[in-house]
């Protein structure tokens, strides 16, 4: 982990001389943040990287998971396709599962935080433990990663009686919030741009990883890097791909894999294989969530890279690619416009035809091209980095733990 320092080279030392300014007023206060795994996606991806930091920073950061099974993760992935609109039946005797490992969690798991910070909804139900006359003084907190804007309303009402027992709850756009009795705040996600994923590498170790995988760096190369997942559309960029191909020789690198809490990725690349029906020029790559280097190289080797989503909560592999000056198109979904400002920062489309003339228009215009990675690079600098969110989350613990006016409510 690099030292809090390094990032001065980039943000600037006042920004790091504030962090530990804002950080001091934390002293003796445990932060405790809890999710459902810790590998695989873009939370885990965050914590792992924050949590670090923090405590190089003097706050007494933590990160607990809670425990599941396979039922378990399958009930929370259809929660999580139902928050983000759709169309799923989550049954009664499912609900009440949910319900039972909260319960199982509870009786096994300490919660020592001063401030209880939980990540999503698989571990929500943990704020029950605010109704024992020893846990009155700690702060509870509901961080929400997901586009929770048409979400099915069963299943958020199920989800709302928890969420409206916190102290405060975090969205990453203010078009995900909801009508709901506590204050609401609005934290983008952000990346590491020191990373193994985001930190330079030098042109050996691009052309190290593309031999591995026997791409062809003389050959136009379109990208999407996602867990397998459906919302991600992969089988949609192989179309787009196919459009492309009819009329510009390229490459097309699907790299991505799976999350311990997501057990429908199995099936979706199966059938990406399938889809891909043994195509020279399409490499699918599933990938262990440590090919942080392999995903960097893939995406500085790329020509263009894609997130053609068909929901999304913030997409952060649009702010990796963005950071590294690549252009970009992706959905206008989900928490891509707060990054993409269109034929700006990057294009925003909604159909397999649109994404597949804008990549033809980037392919055929490098000039075009390399002014929309400029300008995303600089849009990342200014408001996707990791020390822009720490500074976000100390201030929340600070309004929080103290009710101090420090957050802009929604």
């Amino acid at each position: 982990m690099n030292p809090i320092n390094d990032y001065a080279e980039i943000v600037g030392s006042e920004t790091i001389d504030e962090l530990k300014e804002i950080a001091s007023h934390l002293e003796g206060k445990i932060v405790q943040n809890i999710n459902s795994t810790a590998v695989g996606g873009g939370v885990a991806e965050i914590l792992n990287r924050m949590i670090p930091l923090l405590k190089q920073l003097n706050v007494d950061a933590r990160w607990d998971f809670i425990k599941g099974g396979e039922k378990f993760f399958e009930i929370t992935k259809k929660i999580h396709n139902s928050l983000h609109g759709i169309n799923i039946d989550i049954t009664k005797e499912e609900f009440n599962h949910f319900d039972q490992i909260t319960k199982d969690n509870l009786a096994n798991m300490t919660l020592n935080g001063d401030i209880i910070f939980i990540h999503d909804p698989q571990p929500i139900g943990l704020i029950r433990a605010k109704k024992q006359a020893d846990f009155k003084e700690k702060k509870f907190i509901w961080r929400c990663h997901i586009d929770i804007s048409s979400a099915n309303p069963n299943t958020f009402n199920f989800l709302k009686k928890y969420i409206e027992l916190y102290d405060a709850s975090v969205f990453s756009s203010p078009l995900f919030s909801k009508k709901l009795k506590i204050p609401q705040m609005l934290i983008a996600p952000s990346i590491d741009p020191l990373s193994d994923k985001n930190k330079e590498l030098d042109k050996k170790q691009i052309i190290e990883v593309a031999d591995r995988f026997n791409i062809d760096l003389n050959k136009k190369i379109i990208t999407q890097v996602s867990r397998f997942d459906r919302l991600k559309d992969p089988l949609g960029v192989i179309d787009v791909y196919r459009l492309v191909k009819k009329y510009i020789d390229c490459q097309l690198i699907l790299a991505g894999g799976s999350a311990d809490d997501d057990p429908e990725s199995v099936e979706v690349y199966k059938e990406v294989l399938e889809k891909a029906n043994g195509d020279k020029d399409i490499f699918i790559l599933n990938l262990p969530p440590t090919s942080n280097i392999e995903i960097n190289a893939i995406q500085r080797m790329s020509t263009v890279i894609l997130q053609k989503s068909i929901k999304e909560g913030f997409g952060l592999t649009v702010s990796e690619s963005l950071w590294k000056k690549k252009p970009t198109i992706a959905s206008a979904v989900g928490g891509i416009p707060l990054q993409i400002t269109h034929k700006y920062s990057g294009l925003l489309s909604r159909t397999i035809e649109g994404t597949a003339l804008y990549t033809k228009q980037l392919l055929q215009n490098s000039e075009y091209a390399n002014k929309l990675g400029l300008n995303g690079h600089e849009h990342v600098k200014n408001n996707f980095l990791i020390t822009r969110h720490i500074r976000d989350y100390l201030l929340l613990f600070i309004k929080v733990q103290y009710n101090k006016e420090s957050i802009i409510y929604l």
